[in-house]
């Protein structure tokens, strides 16, 4: 892959299992991770409530993971997480094969962009989407995400993957186009870290302060 970033064994294999691109000559390909940390004053609560550690972490994991999923997995509303989107229309039963209309925030150098839903795993929690139309240069863009449990040190966690494959636009090279796209991910993932973890903050503290 172009540009990967370093990856630890098992981001490794999550990758080789779920994230397999075939990339033409003239394409490039990527991908990035990034570990979502459970909110630290929630461990706490498993001190608080003498819960067994180990079955504390194993449902605060699930829950995180969870939480994560929630967010990714809606085809229909990629604005609850990624900054650049500013309106989504779905034209479909959000079952695969649906296709979304998709409005960008001034700042990019797109507008409009047109995308097909290839994939749908809820057990297995991968998502995959196909560029098919718009203003942009992303041509013959896809790409898939999936989402993981894991520990954080020693704290549950989750870690999200997502790859690529797209054409390069003439002119430029196979680097600049991986240096574009990553950028734009890495925005996507940060913002879903926080979205995640603000929604994980306000979920499990305001039933726990119930009792």
């Amino acid at each position: 892959m172009n540009g990967v970033d370093a990856y630890g064994v098992m981001e490794a294999q999550y990758i080789r299992r779920h994230h397999r691109h075939e990339p033409r000559e003239n394409q490039c390909t990527s991908a990035l991770v990034k570990h979502i940390r459970a909110p630290v004053h929630l461990a706490s609560t498993q001190k608080k409530w003498c819960i067994c550690r180990d079955f504390f972490n194993f449902i605060l994991n699930l829950i995180n993971v969870l939480l994560v999923w929630s967010l990714v997995r809606r085809f229909d509303q990629p604005q609850k997480y990624k900054p650049f989107v500013s309106r989504c229309v779905v034209n479909g039963d959000l079952g695969i094969g649906s296709v979304r209309e998709v409005n960008v925030k001034s700042g990019l150098p797109a507008t409009t962009s047109t995308e097909r839903l290839e994939l749908l795993d809820d057990e297995e929690h991968i998502l995959g989407i196909k560029i098919v139309g718009g203003d942009h240069r992303l041509r013959n863009y896809s790409s898939i995400m999936t989402v993981h449990p894991e520990i954080i040190d020693g704290r549950p966690g989750t870690l999200v993957i997502e790859s690529f494959v797209v054409d390069v636009p003439e002119g430029n090279t196979k680097d600049e186009t991986c240096y574009f796209v990553q950028a734009l991910i890495r925005c996507n993932l940060k913002s879903l870290a926080d979205v995640s973890e603000r929604m994980a903050v306000q979920d499990l503290t305001e039933p726990i302060n119930q009792f």
